[in-house]
Parts: structure tokens; C-alpha cells; sequence
């Protein structure tokens, strides 16, 4: 057994606690396994009532992070305080000191992670942040091991549990959003301001991180387009479930001959599809390799102790010092790495959903036939339903395309919106199928 490797927990919240509580319970089983004493020496924070609350020992309660930094024995801090305000700067303090770094903060790294990498390599130590993408799920480390000997062609990501939930519920129990969200919140799978997750923010910082990995080009947060789940009306979703789909909000990536196409949007799915099955608050991502071919990572990707699973994963490295190795040996890190060449959102090719509310009389596909095929798109089915009643002033057409340029189905879409005869906005949503496998 080797001596003692002390770490410090810097926030003692939900997922602060969770780690604390495991790394004290399981101090054994992990010495076991690994050959380290992992010992937990100090929890720094301001307020201590969460840590209170779960009887963890105030002999480790500090409130100076100094305190933690002038301790020698201290091999890694972990910072799980989020946000990429004052989060950014104890961390850059912490490297500086000579100490490693574990975090679950993807804000943090998606915004600020070449930045924060470039000091920790000028420091001679390492920053970890598998818990930052999918809570328990060992999805970067897969990227960066399993399956590095590939070329990344696509991976596609359920990576926002409360946004899973409020689709699942609105699919299967026929809620509308406003409903299902509700829910999620009674549930505490929900924020009181889901606002981050609902609007695709949360996801958008996990694509960022994963795609920089997968591609090892350094991504830009700021040009990912992304698109909540806040819009999205009951009526599409029942259409898309007759026409043998489900909806998910997807983290897309995929590697093109021009650069990397890269969105956050809600997206039909074949039900044949592997992610169709994933409900509730579960995450799952699907990841296609040129050699290993289609792999998928599935679990609970949020919560205390799934997430601390995965932080007590990165100290263990840490402290076995094969995250230093790691870190300082492999050049897909974004501080190592060009910046990427993101494909604008107009040469987006695929297939596509489109709903539109139109006066029920003759001729009217005629229009709207005339704008398509002046666009080149291409189509491949039309359903049109009776008027809901004898008041309804209009019916809705559901056209499904073949694959098309996004930006000629979007230049369509809103000459259409202009007709007298289309009543209102169009509703656009991508069909995403199965990457095709291409071993090579």
C-alpha cells in the first residue's frame, strides 16, 4: 500500500457531497483496487449545511483555499462550485500552485478549456473532466482510449436527462411541453429556471467538449447553432410517431470532406434506432468509428452519485499519475490543436420534417409544390389531415423530404410562410438516420 494521497473537494453540493460521501465509504474498496489510499483531508466551502446535512465529518470543513494549496501532501483539488466566473479563476489558481484538477464543470471547459489546459501544461500537471459530458458515463475516456485508434466519423448525443424526460413524457403519456415540464420540475429533474437545459444550452457545452476530443480540433462554443425543445408542439411530435419516428434532442457531430458539422436541435429518429429506447433521464451516445464501427454509451447522466462515480474515476488517475501521462502525452487536447472548421448550417444535407397550416382548398399544393421544386427539394411523403372541425379555417400537410441543402429547404420555407394560403410559421425539424458504417 502506498502512503496516503490526500485530495480536497472545492464545493460541497449535490455532486460535492456525493463524492465526499464515497470517497469516505469506499475508502477501502478503492485501496483495495487500486493500491492507493485515497484520502479525502479537506471540503472547502462557504456553507457547509449540505455537508452537514449528510454527517460528513467537520474536521474536514475549510473555508481557505490557501489553506488546501500550502498543503504538500494535497495531489489533486476537485472544483464542482460551476459557472466560469469564479470557478475559472480558483482553478487557474489551483494549476499555478502545482496541484491537478477534477472537474464536472462543462460550462468551464467548453468555454475557457484551452485556456485552462495551456496553464495546467505549463504547470506540469493535468486537468480531468470526464464527469463535464455524461454525469456516469465513461464517455470521454472512451475517446481518448477505447477507441482512439479510430478516426471519429460521428457520434450523436442524448446528453440533457431533463430535456429527455419532458420528450419521453409528452411521447408516451401525450403531455403537452408546458405539461411535461411541470412534472419534471415536481420530479427534481428540473430546474425553477430550466431555461439552460431546455433551450439546448447544456447540450451544446457537452457537443463542444466531446467534439473537440473526438475530431482533436479545438471547437469554438459560440459558433455551434443550437435549438431547444421549448417549441416544439404535441401535433408534430403525434406525426412524427405515424410516420414511425420519436423525437430526441440530439448533440450532432459528424466529420465531412469540408470540415465538422456540428448542432444541437430536437430530431426525428427512426424507432429502429438505437437511441430511440433511451426514456426518462437517461443519456446515451452513439459513436461511429472507421474501424470499430458503431459503439454506444448509455447511463445516467446527471445526478450526485452517478456524477461522482465518474469525478472519483479522474481522482483515482490522478493520483496513479496516469492522468499526467495522458495529458501530457496525447495531442487531441484543445490547447494542442488547430481550430476547427465548422460547416455553416445552411450545408447541412438531410432529411427533413415540415408541417404546414394551410387554407383547405384547391390548388393549394400546387404552391407549395412549385416553391419546393424551385428550391430542389426533393420529396419523399405528403400527409394531409381532415380540418379538426367544422370551425378550423385551416389543415395541416406534413411533407418528409429526400436529402437536401438545409439552406435551400430554409430559403424555401420562407417564401412559403409568405403565401396568403399557409396560415402559420412552417415547422422544420431534421430526420437523422443511422450513420452508415464505413470501415476503412
Amino acid at each position: 500500500m502506498k502512503r496516503p494521497s490526500a485530495v480536497a473537494i472545492l464545493g460541497c453540493g449535490t455532486v460535492g457531497g456525493a463524492t465526499a460521501a464515497l470517497l469516505l465509504s469506499q475508502r477501502s474498496m478503492l485501496a483495495e483496487k487500486t493500491g492507493l489510499d485515497i484520502e479525502l483531508r479537506y471540503i472547502v466551502d462557504k456553507d457547509f449545511s449540505h455537508a452537514e446535512s449528510l454527517k460528513l465529518d467537520p474536521g474536514l470543513f475549510e473555508t481557505d483555499l490557501d489553506t488546501v494549496l500550502a498543503d504538500d501532501e494535497i495531489v489533486a483539488v476537485v472544483e464542482l462550485i460551476g459557472g466560469t466566473g469564479i470557478a475559472r479563476t480558483l482553478t487557474e489558481k489551483i494549476l499555478k500552485s502545482g496541484k491537478r484538477v477534477v472537474t464536472a464543470n462543462k460550462a468551464l471547459l467548453a468555454k475557457h478549456g484551452a485556456e485552462l489546459m495551456a496553464v495546467a501544461r505549463k504547470a506540469g500537471v493535468s486537468i480531468s473532466f470526464e464527469a463535464s459530458c455524461g454525469g456516469g458515463i465513461p464517455i470521454l475516456r472512451a475517446l481518448y482510449d477505447g477507441i482512439l485508434p479510430n478516426r471519429i466519423d460521428a457520434f450523436y448525443g442524448i446528453v440533457n436527462g431533463t430535456c429527455n424526460y419532458i420528450l419521453t413524457e409528452m411521447m408516451q403519456k401525450g403531455n403537452s411541453y408546458e405539461e411535461a415540464l411541470k412534472e419534471a420540475q415536481a420530479a427534481g429533474l428540473a430546474e425553477a429556471d430550466p431555461t439552460l437545459d431546455v433551450t439546448g444550452g447544456d447540450s451544446a457545452h457537452k457537443l463542444a467538449i466531446m467534439s473537440s476530443l473526438a475530431f482533436a480540433q479545438q471547437v469554438n462554443l459560440d459558433s455551434v447553432p443550437v435549438q431547444g425543445i421549448d417549441s416544439l408542439k404535441l401535433i408534430d411530435l403525434n406525426f412524427g410517431r405515424e410516420l414511425g419516428y420519436v423525437v430526441k434532442l440530439l448533440a450532432i457531430a459528424q466529420r465531412e470532406e469540408a470540415g465538422i458539422s456540428l448542432r444541437v436541435r430536437p430530431a426525428f429518429i427512426s424507432t429502429e434506432h438505437p437511441l430511440a429506447w433511451v426514456s426518462g433521464p437517461f443519456n446515451a451516445v452513439s459513436v461511429y468509428g472507421h474501424a470499430v464501427g458503431h459503439t454506444m454509451y448509455y447511463g445516467r447522466g446527471a445526478g450526485g452519485s452517478p456524477t461522482a462515480s465518474a469525478v472519483t474515476a479522474d481522482i483515482i488517475s490522478s493520483c496513479m499519475g496516469t492522468a499526467d501521462t495522458i495529458f501530457s502525452t496525447l495531442n487531441i487536447w484543445p490547447d494542442r490543436t488547430k481550430k476547427a472548421v465548422l460547416l455553416p448550417q445552411e450545408d447541412i444535407q438531410g432529411r427533413y420534417y415540415v408541417r404546414l397550416m394551410v387554407e383547405d382548398k384547391p390548388g393549394v399544393f400546387a404552391q407549395i409544390a412549385g416553391i419546393l421544386g424551385e428550391n430542389q427539394i426533393s420529396l419523399s411523403s405528403v400527409l394531409q389531415k381532415e380540418p379538426y372541425n367544422d370551425k378550423a379555417d385551416s389543415v395541416p400537410v406534413v411533407i418528409t423530404t429526400h436529402s437536401v441543402r438545409e439552406g435551400n429547404l430554409r430559403k424555401a420555407l420562407a417564401a412559403l410562410d409568405k403565401l396568403p394560403v399557409v396560415r402559420e410559421p412552417s415547422i422544420c425539424i431534421e430526420i437523422l438516420d443511422e450513420h452508415e458504417e464505413i470501415f476503412a
